[in-house]
């Protein structure tokens, strides 16, 4: 029974660090690697507030869902 309780407690643990999210600058530098490796050039990448009005993709979400990041061509 003690292992029981000590495994849904890491677990509950674990769980709160992914919902935490990646930061923000961690995941746009993956983002802008994945990109180049496609060999894609003249975009943008950028961090605004979740449900910002813009005429970009969003291509990630970070900070625990409260930030997106967007893709502009050009």
């Amino acid at each position: 029974m003690k292992k029981f309780l000590l495994a849904v407690g890491l677990l509950s643990i674990a769980g709160t660090a992914l919902a935490a999210g990646k930061p923000c600058d961690e995941l746009k530098s993956e983002i802008a690697a994945k990109i180049d490796a496609k060999g894609a050039s003249g975009y943008s990448l950028e961090v605004v507030d979740k449900g910002a009005s813009t005429d970009a993709e969003v291509v990630g979400t970070c900070e625990g869902g409260t930030k997106e990041i967007v893709y502009k061509r050009g």
